[in-house]
């Protein structure tokens, strides 16, 4: 065990900071779901248009 789960970055933390915050984490992590949906769902839509199905000109100053 060279490396510790959990390291202070800045500072000093006495053992029981550290043990609060550990205690925490896995508290949280227990807590969550198991079966989350996924963040990121898909468009109903694409993002981008087919050229060929477009009107002719577009204006330069145009949001669309």
């Amino acid at each position: 065990m060279d490396m510790p789960d959990i390291r202070v970055e800045k500072g000093h933390a006495e053992p029981e900071e550290v043990a609060a915050l550990t205690a925490l984490l896995l508290a949280r992590a227990a807590a969550r779901p198991a079966d989350t949906a996924p963040a990121h769902r898909g468009r109903a839509r694409a993002g981008w248009r087919r050229l060929e199905r477009e009107g002719g000109f577009r204006a330069p100053h145009s949001w669309h």
